[in-house]
C-alpha cells in the first residue's frame, strides 16, 4: 500500500486507487460510493469484530457510504458503526442514520416533531461518538405533524452543524412532493435523497416515484436490494441456506412467493448465461436507474463486500436491458384502464419500460 507521503503535491493528495465509482446524492455536493453498506445487522446478527472486518473491508475498497438508524436494535447498530470507526477512521465514512421509528415508550420518542428529531440526534450523535451527521433521513412520514415542522428542525440542526444533508425514507411520491416545495417555500434546506423499496422482484417505484426524483434531483438509494436474500444466489426454492440470516429471520417466509420464484430463477439463468451472480447483476442492474446514487447490502463478513463491488463491472447491452424487462415486469397494471395503453400511450409514460419490454423494443435506460 502507497504511503500518504507518496502523494503529496504542491495541490494536494492524488487520488488513491481504489477502483471505487462515485456518485453525487442527487443534485446537493455529496458524494457517495457507488456500493454502500447496510448495517441494520451490526451490533445484533453481525457481533462487532465482524463489524469491524466489514468496516475495514469498506473502507479499504474505497466504500465510504454506511446507512444505519436509531432503531436498529434500539441503538445498537449505531453503537457498533461509531465503534468501528474510531481512531481516525470517521473522516474516510459517509454515515447516513435515520431517525422517526419508536426507539422508547415515551410519547416523544417516535415521530418528527422539533421535539423528537432534536433528541434522537443528539442520541444518535453520541452512539455514533461523532460530532455531525453527514446525512440524516426521516424514517418514515409523521402523520401527526406537519412538514413544515419537520424541515424547520432539520434546517436548525444543519444550521447548528450538527448534520450536513437531510434525506427521507418511505415517502410516497405525493409527501416527497409536498416537502420540496415546502422546503422551497420556507427558504429551508430541502431532501437530498429518497431511501425506498425497489429491486428486480418490486420494480412499482418506477412509475411515479421515480420520475419525480430524476426531475426535481433527489438522489435515490434502495433497501432490500437484495429482496431479503432471494437474488443474492445462495438460495433455492425451498432451501434456504442453514445457518445464514434468511434462515434465522422470521420475515423470510412472506418473500417465498411462486411468482418471486419463479422471476428469481429465469433472472439467475440469465445472469449465469452472461458469467455474472445473480447478486452482482441484481445491484448493477439498481445503478443503471437514472436518479440511483449508491445500493445499500447488508454485508455479514468483507467477502460479501469483494464479491458486491464486482457489480461496478457489469455492463448492460440496451438487449440485456429489453429482457430484463421481460423477465420482470410479468403483471398486469391496474392503474390506468387498458385502453389508455394503446390509444392514448402519452398517457402512461411512466410504464415505458413495460410497453418497451412487450414491444421487444430497445430500452431507453440503455442509451
Amino acid at each position: 500500500m502507497t504511503n500518504i507521503e507518496d502523494r503529496v503535491t504542491a495541490i494536494g493528495l492524488t487520488p488513491k486507487a481504489t477502483g471505487m465509482q462515485y456518485r453525487h446524492v442527487g443534485r446537493s455536493g455529496l458524494i457517495a460510493s457507488a456500493i454502500g453498506v447496510g448495517c441494520f445487522p451490526f451490533g445484533g446478527f453481525v457481533k462487532q469484530p465482524e463489524v469491524q472486518a466489514v468496516v475495514d473491508q469498506a473502507l479499504d475498497l474505497g466504500i465510504n457510504y454506511f446507512d444505519t438508524a436509531n432503531s436498529y436494535g434500539i441503538g445498537k447498530s449505531e453503537e457498533a458503526l461509531g465503534f468501528a470507526l474510531a481512531g481516525g477512521k470517521r473522516q474516510q465514512a459517509l454515515i447516513a442514520t435515520k431517525f422517526g421509528n419508536r426507539t422508547g415508550d415515551g410519547p416523544n420518542e417516535i415521530g418528527a416533531s422539533r421535539l423528537a428529531i432534536i433528541n434522537a440526534c443528539e442520541a444518535s450523535l453520541k452512539r455514533l461518538n461523532t460530532d455531525y451527521i453527514d446525512l440524516y433521513q426521516l424514517h418514515w412520514p409523521d402523520h401527526d405533524t406537519s412538514i413544515e415542522e419537520t424541515l424547520r428542525a432539520l434546517d436548525d440542526l444543519v444550521r447548528a452543524g450538527k448534520v450536513r444533508y437531510i434525506g427521507a425514507s418511505n415517502l410516497f411520491a405525493w409527501e416527497l412532493c409536498e416537502a420540496h416545495f415546502t422546503a422551497e417555500k420556507l427558504g429551508v434546506g430541502s431532501f437530498v435523497s429518497a431511501q425506498d423499496h425497489y429491486n428486480l422482484l418490486y420494480r412499482d417505484i418506477e412509475k411515479r416515484f421515480e420520475p419525480f426524483c430524476v426531475k426535481y434531483g433527489v438522489g435515490m438509494t434502495h433497501y432490500f436490494p437484495l429482496a431479503a436474500g432471494m437474488l443474492s444466489g445462495v438460495h433455492k426454492r425451498g432451501e434456504i441456506v442453514p445457518g445464514s440470516r434468511q434462515d434465522k429471520n422470521p420475515n423470510t417466509a412472506a418473500w417465498q412467493s411462486d411468482r418471486n420464484w419463479s422471476v428469481t430463477e429465469k433472472l439467475q439463468a440469465f445472469a449465469q448465461q452472461r458469467g455474472w451472480t445473480l447478486a452482482q447483476m441484481s445491484l448493477a442492474w439498481l445503478l443503471s436507474r437514472p436518479a440511483t446514487f449508491t445500493v445499500i447490502a447488508g454485508a455479514d463478513k468483507p467477502q460479501h463486500l469483494i464479491d458486491n463491488v464486482k457489480a461496478l463491472e457489469i455492463r448492460f447491452t440496451a438487449e440485456d436491458l429489453v429482457e430484463i424487462d421481460r423477465i420482470t415486469l410479468v403483471d398486469e397494471d391496474r392503474t390506468v384502464a387498458p385502453p389508455y395503453r394503446t390509444l392514448r400511450p402519452e398517457k402512461v409514460h411512466e410504464f415505458e419500460a413495460m410497453q418497451l419490454a412487450r414491444a421487444g423494443a430497445p430500452s431507453r435506460a440503455a442509451h
